[in-house]
């Protein structure tokens, strides 16, 4: 059974990672979900950590480092669940750079934007706290969602637009967007 992940596993895991990346080469990794929730002082732990980043050689060792740890560890990203929302690459919020490693938390909007389709209550207190925190402006979250082309849709056959909208509608509506 693993251990939950709380900041200090967190911390642990962000030196193993930059200490398996070659000196020669420089990476970065994106936390999301739980992790950033964690981070950022919205729960105390969380089961596992939802992460991704590059290059891969990065996570050369994850199965060690995962068994050194004691944590479950997924290479998750959002946009493998909900359509890309223009411009996450420039909402990525960083966290520090270990050795030639760079931590972010992946964007918040697409964070919020993929918990709130999911629904779960502990995926919609998380996206709750990402709008009282001030990392989500509700209404700019709306605007991101709305811009979707319904193409963009066809990739993602276990959702649908209109239920996409009005989970996000219903949601800023309780949130006060």
């Amino acid at each position: 059974m693993r251990t939950p992940v709380t900041r200090v596993t967190l911390r642990s895991l962000m030196r193993e990672l930059a200490r398996s990346l070659p000196r020669s080469q420089s990476g970065r990794v994106y936390f999301v979900g739980g992790g950033t929730a964690v981070w950022v002082g919205w729960r105390s732990s969380t089961l596992d950590v939802d992460l991704h980043g590059e290059p891969e050689k990065l996570f050369d060792d994850i199965q060690k480092i995962k068994e050194r740890l004691g944590v479950n560890i997924e290479f998750v990203q959002p946009e493998h669940f909900v359509p890309a929302l223009e411009g996450t690459e420039e909402r990525h919020v960083f966290i520090e750079k270990v050795n030639a490693v760079s931590f972010y938390h992946h964007d918040p909007y697409a964070q919020v934007f993929s918990k709130i389709v999911r629904g779960f209550a502990r995926d919609l207190e998380d996206a709750e706290s990402f709008v009282s925190s001030g990392l989500v402006d509700p209404l700019r979250l709306g605007e991101l969602v709305h811009l979707i082309p319904r193409q963009a849709y066809s990739r993602y056959p276990a959702i649908s637009q209109e239920a996409v909208l009005a989970a996000v509608d219903s949601f800023l509506g309780k949130s006060g967007g």
